[in-house]
């Protein structure tokens, strides 16, 4: 390996906008960094997640647009 070209590796120390911090090895170059969301505040992380039902959607694609049972494939 080439020596005095790679980036140093160092400690980095990431905080969260709801508070939340953690310290990574990175080569940013910086000692801090702020971050908009992370694992403790992320919904899907949390179990908060809105999840959209889809029921019936496809059905009703599928009415309109699918094949009808009684035509055959060719």
């Amino acid at each position: 390996m080439k020596s005095k070209i790679h980036p140093k590796y160092q400690q980095v120390k990431y905080i969260c906008s709801c508070g939340y911090t953690f310290t990574v090895r990175s080569t940013l170059g910086v000692k801090e960094s702020h971050i908009d969301i992370c694992s403790e505040c992320h919904p899907f992380y949390t179990g908060k997640q809105k999840l959209i039902d889809t029921a019936g959607r496809v059905d009703r694609f599928n009415k309109k647009f699918g094949k009808k049972n009684n035509e055959k494939a060719s």
